[in-house]
């Protein structure tokens, strides 16, 4: 049954209520505006703003004025409204508002990662309950297509792994530390200048976003409710130029990874693996020609093989651009009275901790200078049944240099192993400890 008509015969508008008007709000809105006429034609109705919800609307002179509100929740709950686009961020009030829209049958559109990793659950059960529907593309890699081919286009695949570049201040840094050979500190400098981090980098440069859109992306893939908790994280402080010079003397490159791999125990046991770190990825790899601000997603699955989604992760006009497709899909689905694809996370895996995990290390060490040590050092690789795969050992007058990348073992063993070694009389001091990807 297709939706109802106006009086004139014309079809009934889509009332939207946006929540937010900062630089993807603006965006959402003069996207609105300027394709007006092409957003009804493919939708089959027009898409009208109901009100937009801000805190201090004398801040946005550029909309309306008779459609700014400081009333989030009037909005929200108006009969006038059919669907709730937001665009606040953070968990509350936002979760309150989006719960209220769905118990009501408001559907929403959301580029929220934080909510959706903290409190998806809820999220999905009130849609459910009420007919409503939940799109979120813009949630994790901005413009990228990415949610919806996982979500969709895959439905009848068994993916394996994800892993990607899903946050752009960081690339940025490790890119320009790459480039540039200059540290950590300086370079986080000059992207705050540059506008590429902001004031308080903490959600990027520690890896909180990150694992929020990790969080995402293995629940949509494997079909399981993954939340940011489930996630092993690990920022990017602790790279310094030596790990990025290190890396370049290997043929390798420093990346801030989410991966995300549905892991098979020798029992036979599936579980999901969830982890957000820097890691040594081969130059050869898709993922290392990633510069800059933006992401980058390499999929593996059994039928349609690796495929990789690449754009702008970021920025006011991708982000709105990712906002409308949701919201296209969402009116469309209004017009011809249908809804949109629901949770699945019917196969319940568990979250396997990241000390069972199996990854590869790059440890350097300074040690001393004299026969045997690397006998010493390679005695306690074997105690714990780490193997090496590579060394590298450059002596000077006192101490010696000894670059060690073993093959696949569980985290925890590499760990132990790495804090043994580093007790040895030989071993000066454990330089740095990374982990390697992409390389069988």
């Amino acid at each position: 049954m297709l939706a109802k008509e106006s009086a004139g015969g014309k079809p009934t508008p889509i009332r939207v209520a946006l929540l937010g008007c900062g630089t993807v709000g603006t965006e959402v809105v003069r996207l609105l505006t300027d394709q007006a006429g092409d957003l009804a034609a493919r939708i089959g109705a027009p898409i009208e703003l109901a009100g937009i919800a801000v805190r201090r609307p004398n801040k946005h002179r550029e909309v309306p004025e008779h459609l700014l509100t400081t009333d989030a929740s009037a909005l929200v709950k108006s009969d006038d409204v059919d669907v709730v686009v937001e665009v606040i961020g953070g968990i509350d009030p936002t979760r309150g508002l989006l719960l209220e829209a769905l118990h009501n049958g408001k559907s929403v559109v959301t580029a929220n990662k934080a909510l959706l990793a903290e409190h998806g659950s809820d999220l999905f059960e009130a849609a459910d309950g009420s007919g409503a529907d939940l799109y979120f593309e813009a949630a994790v890699a901005g413009a990228i297509p990415l949610l919806r081919p996982l979500r969709e286009s895959l439905a009848g695949d068994r993916i394996t792994r994800v892993m990607g570049i899903v946050n752009g201040t960081t690339n940025f840094i490790l890119s320009a530390m790459d480039a540039t050979g200059a540290g950590y500190a300086e370079t986080l400098e000059e992207a705050s200048r540059l506008g590429y981090a902001e004031a308080d980098p903490t959600a990027d440069v520690d890896g909180f976003d990150a694992a929020s859109k990790a969080a995402i992306l293995a629940s949509l893939a494997f079909h399981t409710r993954v939340t940011a908790a489930d996630v092993y994280r690990e920022g990017i402080r602790q790279v310094s130029a030596a790990d990025i010079a290190a890396a370049k003397g290997l043929g390798r490159t420093v990346k801030l990874l989410a991966i995300c791999e549905r892991v098979v125990s020798p029992s036979g046991q599936e579980s999901v693996a969830v982890r957000v770190h820097p890691a040594m990825i081969p130059r050869t790899h898709p993922l290392a020609s990633v510069n800059g601000a933006f992401n980058a997603v390499f999929v593996e699955a059994d039928a349609a093989g690796e495929m990789m989604f690449y754009g702008q992760g970021a920025g006011g006009a991708p982000t709105a651009s990712a906002v409308l497709g949701d919201l296209v899909a969402v009116a469309r689905n209004k017009v011809a009275s249908g809804r949109g694809p629901r949770e699945s996370a019917y196969a319940a895996l568990p979250a396997q901790p990241m000390g069972n995990t199996p990854t590869r290390y790059h440890i350097s060490l300074d040690v001393a200078d004299k026969a045997g040590v690397l006998s010493q050092v390679a005695a306690v690789f074997a105690e714990h049944d780490v193997s090496i795969a590579a060394v590298r050992q450059e002596g000077r007058t006192e101490d010696a240099s000894l670059v060690i990348v073993t093959h696949a073992a569980t985290d925890a063993a590499l760990r132990s192993t790495v804090d043994k070694v580093g007790g040895l009389p030989v071993v000066r001091d454990v330089v740095s400890v990374m982990r390697v990807e992409g390389e069988e």
